[in-house]
């Protein structure tokens, strides 16, 4: 019952205030201990982001696994609902359909806007994309959050209950911040494979959902693992390009990659059908993990 009920609070109130956030306690971890690491020469930069990133596994670990051993020892009236409002954080889909949706309205009152929102949720610059390549980006920010923000927190969960939750944001928010090339190359290699690890089966299973809930025959598959592999990261190319498959639009970060290549340019159409095909898919998964909560509950 905690993540049915985890997920109607998501759905109904959206995320907590930020001072009572704890991807944003991460975050200020992250913060801190990253200050001074991408100056440092590649080896002690590397060996310095590995014991940063573990210091604040271990603490996220003992915390939650604290917090969960207490609430099981607790009343189940008591226990179900703490525990879903210390879940509920740890993922985020009402957040994800809202934001990607405000670039479609933002889109509506003309392309700066639009690119202005996109920049939102993006790394990339978006001061020069097109009004078909911004809702390229957004239906790609959709698919791999839907991956990296729902399921994949749920999927930890399932296996570890809390702590595993708890760790894997850790692990999404550090690869978030740390994981780049460039200045952050060595110090932030030890969160990039943390997260590449722990989102190899998240990234696929969101994927699948995706083909299947946008009706593709099996064959579909394969044109899935051919356009997943033209992206440099071993994981965000599956859902990005189940989405560009299931909607028959092409998707790409001009000069890096082009998933299905042959779709359409996105339009508003695509844009509101893509919301509706990751709500639909969301909403399934966390239901799927719910039913797999109770029956290994008993």
């Amino acid at each position: 019952m905690t993540i049915l009920l985890a997920l109607l609070i998501d759905l109904l109130f959206g995320e907590p205030p930020a001072r009572l956030h704890p991807v944003v306690w991460m975050g200020s971890y992250l913060g801190w201990v990253g200050r001074r690491l991408p100056a440092l020469p590649p080896r002690p930069a590397f060996l310095a982001g590995a014991a940063g990133w573990l210091g604040g596994a271990v603490l996220v670990v003992a915390v939650s696994a604290a917090a969960a051993a207490a609430l099981a020892a607790a009343p189940s009236w008591v226990g179900v609902p703490v525990l879903a409002l210390l879940l509920k954080p740890l993922f985020a889909l009402r957040l994800l359909l809202g934001e990607v949706a405000a670039i479609e309205t933002a889109l509506a009152e003309g392309l700066e806007a639009g690119r202005a929102r996109l920049a939102r949720i993006v790394s990339r610059d978006t001061g020069a994309l097109s009004a078909g390549e911004v809702r390229e980006s957004a239906l790609e920010s959709l698919a791999e959050n839907l991956s990296d923000s729902l399921v994949a927190p749920l999927f930890w969960f399932l296996l570890l209950g809390l702590p595993g939750a708890a760790l894997y944001r850790f692990a999404n928010t550090a690869d978030a911040m740390w994981g780049y090339r460039g200045r952050w190359e060595w110090a932030g290699k030890w969160a990039a494979r943390a997260d590449d690890v722990m989102n190899f089966l998240p990234a696929r299973l969101t994927a699948l959902a995706l083909l299947g809930a946008g009706a593709l025959r099996c064959s579909g598959i394969a044109r899935l693992v051919h356009e997943a592999r033209r992206t440099a990261s071993p994981n965000s190319g599956w859902p990005m390009a189940a989405l560009a498959l299931a909607l028959g639009v092409r998707m790409g970060k001009p000069g890096v990659y082009l998933l299905n290549a042959a779709g359409a340019v996105p339009g508003p159409s695509h844009l509101r059908l893509g919301l509706r095909l990751a709500a639909r898919v969301g909403i399934w998964l966390a239901l799927l993990a719910a039913a797999g909560e109770v029956a290994a509950h008993g």
